[in-house]
C-alpha cells in the first residue's frame, strides 16, 4: 500500500549507506562530545555541537550525560579492578562483550558514582526536565522519524541503530579494548589497540593509546594509527566550533644540549610511556644478541625459547611491580646468566624510579638522571650509551 512507503524509496545499498551513516554520526557523538569533551576535558565545544550531539544521542541512544561520564570516570579511576564497572579482566570477556549495555545499565543505579564523578557535566533546564527523565522518549521518537522516511525497513534502521553502541562501545571497546590487541605502552592496565586504522569506532579502537595518555582530544600516538575522531576535531577547530585543551605529549631532541637540565626532566617525566617504549625499542638487538648467544651455550635446552626476546622486549617496558607473578622466576633465572641482560634490565628499573619518586625534589631528581646518564655511559653497552646521549637532549616536542 502506497501510503505505508516511506518519503524516500531507496535501492537496497541506500538503506546500507544511511544505516551506516546515522551510526557513523551517533558513533561521533559519543567519542567527541561524551569521551572526549565531557568525561576527559579534553577539548571544549561551542554550544552548538555540543548540543546537537546531545540532542543526537537523546535520539539514539538513551543515554544521559552526567551517567556516562561519571562511569567512564569510575572506569579509568579503578581500572582493572573489583570496583571497575566493566573490567573483562575481572568479569570476564564474554560478560563485557555480550553484556556490555547491562552492566553500564547496573552501574547507574549507584548513584554514588554520580555524585563522586559526574562534576562538571550538563545541569541546564532541558538536562533537567528532557533529556534526564524522558530518556526513553528520544529513542521512540527515532524510530517514528526512521518509520516516516523509510516505511518497513525504518523498523530495520532502527533496530541496527538501537544496538551500535551497546556492541561496539560497551562491548568491543570496553571488552576487546581490555583484553586482545596490541599495546604502544606498558602502563598500569590491560587496555590494547584493537587495530590501527578504524572508522566504525571513531578512533576508540586506539585504546591502549587512550588509556595512556587519558586527557588528550587524540588517540593516535604511531604514523599508521588514524582516529578519524580526531580528524573530526580538527574540522571543527578550522570552523571555530572547538578548541583543543590537550595531546599527548611528544619527545623531541634539543641538539644543542648536553647535560640534562630540569626542561630535560620534566620532558622525561611527562613522555614516561613513550621512553620506556623507546627504551625497549634502542635496546632489542642487544637483548636479541645476548638471547642468541645463551641458546648457542645452551645447546639443546628450552630455557632460552624463541619466546623470550618477545617477552624481554615487554619486560623493558614495564615496571618491575607490574611482570605477572608467574613471569617473575624466568626473569629472573634469565638475568642470572646474562651479565649484559642483567644490566639492560636494570638501568631500565632504575630510570623508572624518576618519575616514582615523588617525595624527591626536581633538584634530586635531576642529579639521579645525571648520575643515571653517567652509569649508562660506563656500562661499555653501544646502545644504551646511545640511548643515554639522546635523553640527555630530551625535549618536549
Amino acid at each position: 500500500m502506497p501510503w505505508l512507503d516511506g518519503v524516500f524509496d531507496l535501492p537496497w545499498w541506500g538503506y546500507v549507506a544511511v544505516t551506516l551513516g546515522l551510526t557513523h554520526v551517533t558513533i561521533a557523538a559519543v567519542t567527541i562530545y561524551l569521551h572526549r569533551h565531557q568525561a576527559h576535558r579534553a577539548l571544549d565545544l561551542h554550544p552548538v555541537p555540543s548540543h546537537f550531539f546531545r540532542f543526537w544521542l537523546w535520539l539514539t541512544t538513551g543515554m544521559i550525560t552526567r551517567e556516562w561520564a561519571s562511569i567512564h570516570r569510575k572506569h579509568h579511576a579503578r581500572c582493572e579492578t573489583a570496583e571497575d564497572p566493566h573490567s573483562p579482566q575481572v568479569r570476564g570477556l564474554k560478560a563485557v562483550l555480550w553484556s556490555g549495555a547491562e552492566l553500564y545499565r547496573e552501574a547507574c543505579k549507584d548513584r554514588s558514582i554520580m555524585e563522586k564523578f559526574g562534576h562538571g557535566t550538563p545541569d541546564d533546564w532541558l538536562e533537567r526536565h528532557v533529556y534526564t527523565p524522558g530518556s526513553g522518549v528520544g529513542v521512540i521518537l527515532m524510530m517514528m522519524i526512521d518509520v516516516v522516511l523509510f516505511g518497513p525497513v525504518g523498523f530495520l534502521i532502527w533496530g541496527v541503530q538501537m544496538i551500535w553502541i551497546p556492541l561496539f562501545a560497551a562491548g568491543v571497546i570496553n571488552g576487546i579494548g581490555h583484553f586482545w590487541g596490541y599495546r604502544n605502552f606498558e602502563n598500569e592496565d590491560a587496555a590494547t589497540n584493537i587495530v590501527p586504522w578504524g572508522i566504525l569506532i571513531g578512533g576508540e579502537e586506539l585504546h591502549n593509546n587512550h588509556h595512556t595518555f587519558g586527557a588528550s582530544a587524540r588517540l593516535s600516538y604511531k604514523w599508521f594509527e588514524f582516529d578519524i575522531g580526531w580528524m573530526y576535531i580538527r574540522l571543527l577547530e578550522i570552523m571555530r566550533l572547538a578548541r583543543v585543551r590537550k595531546v599527548a605529549p611528544r619527545l623531541g631532541l634539543d641538539l644543542a644540549r648536553h647535560q640534562p637540565g630540569i626542561e630535560q626532566l620534566q620532558a622525561i617525566v611527562a613522555n614516561r610511556y613513550a621512553i620506556a617504549a623507546r627504551y625497549a625499542r634502542e635496546l632489542k638487538s642487544v637483548c636479541h644478541e645476548e638471547l642468541a648467544l645463551l641458546r648457542r651455550h645452551a645447546a639443546g635446552s628450552a630455557e632460552f625459547g624463541s619466546d623470550l626476546a618477545h617477552k624481554m622486549k615487554v619486560w623493558l617496558k614495564q615496571e618491575a611491580k607490574d611482570t605477572p607473578e608467574c613471569e617473575r622466576e624466568q626473569l629472573e633465572r634469565l638475568l642470572a646468566h646474562s651479565q649484559v641482560l642483567a644490566t639492560v634490565y636494570s638501568m631500565r628499573q632504575e630510570l623508572s624510579r624518576l618519575w616514582e619518586r615523588s617525595s624527591l625534589t626536581r633538584e634530586q631528581l635531576l642529579h639521579e638522571l645525571q648520575a643515571w646518564c653517567l652509569r649508562a655511559e660506563a656500562s661499555g653497552i653501544s646502545a644504551l650509551q646511545r640511548f643515554s646521549v639522546q635523553l640527555r637532549q630530551a625535549a618536549l616536542a
